[in-house]
């Protein structure tokens, strides 16, 4: 995935805003979410077949957990629904509001010479005013919300990542806020071998992406 360089990206940005104010092939049966570098993933089409979904039987936590060890993450998955549906959204809103201390790639950035060999005279309070300023505009939160994988998927919710896109995050418009970095979650997927009533079916581990980091790029 093609990365952007924040500071070169936004220096052009900055200084134009400055200067302008100075003058499938499967269709049905698919085991995992394929590799992509589209994130997040798309929703999985399955057969509609209810003899390839798990029995009541099949489907004892104690077990599953078992079978899951150490990759069951609480933080991203849930066995049933979590009744504050949104409440991961309004986190990643409420961070968005707090955006911490100006990162230090946007504090390097050299404000006193425009890209065409200019000189600009910034004080230093007017310097960090227009670098909070530029992160707050800049800044690509990571949107959470659950998603119900289905029945044939345990634990069947995921809390799935989004970047925020409602908007340009750069100035000039043009720039999205698009994902750059994911983390694999470790699930289990109920898989049927055969197509008669001989067929055999049990839970394998598969591994799901999510978006863990957004930013502002072409």
């Amino acid at each position: 995935m093609k990365r952007i360089n924040l500071p070169e990206a936004f220096l052009l940005c900055s200084w134009l805003f400055l200067v302008h104010h100075q003058g499938s092939c499967q269709p049905y049966l698919r085991l995992r979410p394929s590799p992509s570098e589209n994130l997040p993933v798309k929703d999985i089409i399955e057969h509609p077949d209810p003899e390839q979904d798990p029995k009541e039987q099949d489907l004892d936590e104690r077990t599953l957990r078992k079978k899951l060890g150490s990759n069951f993450d609480p933080n991203f998955m849930s066995v049933v629904l979590p009744n504050s549906v949104n409440m991961s959204t309004q986190d990643s809103l409420t961070k968005m509001k707090t955006l911490g201390s100006v990162p230090l790639e946007l504090k390097k950035l050299d404000l006193s010479e425009t890209p065409y060999g200019g000189r600009i005279r910034m004080g230093k309070k007017a310097r960090r005013k227009f670098l909070q300023w530029l992160w707050a505009y800049t800044y690509c939160p990571v949107m959470y919300t659950w998603k119900d994988l289905g029945v044939r998927f345990w634990p069947r919710f995921i809390k799935e990542g989004h970047c925020f896109s409602e908007k340009s995050c750069s100035f000039p418009e043009g720039m999205y806020c698009k994902p750059i970095k994911s983390v694999t979650k470790t699930f289990l997927r109920w898989y049927c071998q055969g197509w008669t009533r001989q067929r055999y079916c049990t839970w394998i581990p598969v591994q799901y992406p999510i978006i863990s980091e957004c930013k502002c790029s072409c």
